[in-house]
C-alpha cells in the first residue's frame, strides 16, 4: 500500500456537511484495509483567487495509507462532487502523522487569542 496526502477545498454553503464528508472518506479508506495517519480539518480560510466566484472554502487534509484502487475511487467521488471545489492527492514516501505547519501555527495562536479575548472582556 502506497502513501497518501490528500487536500480538498469544500464550498463554504456546505460547511456544515464537512464532518460527514469527511466521515465517508475514512471510512472509505478503513474499509478497504487502508488507515488514516493524519486528518485536519483547517476551517474556512480566504482563497488566494476566487474559485468560480467563491472567495472562501473549507479546507480538509488527509493523510491515508491505501491502495490506488482506492485513491481513484476517491477523486471520482471529489470530481463528481459539487460541494468539493478542488482537491489535490500527492503520493508521499511515508506515514506522515506529525501535526502540518498551519495546524502548528493555530495551535500557538490559540493562547494568544485567548489571552486577547480575556483582556477584552475584562476591559468592557
Amino acid at each position: 500500500m502506497n502513501h497518501y496526502e490528500i487536500v480538498f477545498l469544500v464550498h463554504p454553503s456546505q460547511s456544515p456537511q464537512v464532518p460527514g464528508m469527511v466521515d465517508r472518506y475514512r471510512k472509505l479508506v478503513t474499509d478497504n484495509q487502508g488507515s488514516v495517519h493524519r486528518l485536519e480539518d483547517w476551517g474556512r480560510r480566504q482563497l488566494a483567487y476566487a474559485i468560480n466566484k467563491v472567495h472562501k472554502a473549507h479546507y480538509i487534509l488527509m493523510n491515508v495509507e491505501c491502495d490506488h484502487k482506492v485513491i481513484a475511487e476517491l477523486e471520482e467521488i471529489f470530481r463528481y462532487n459539487d460541494a468539493v471545489i478542488r482537491h489535490m492527492v500527492l503520493r508521499c514516501k511515508k506515514a506522515v502523522k506529525e501535526a502540518s505547519p498551519l495546524k502548528v501555527l493555530d495551535l500557538l495562536d490559540a493562547p494568544v487569542k485567548s489571552k486577547l479575548e480575556e483582556t477584552a472582556q475584562s476591559d468592557a
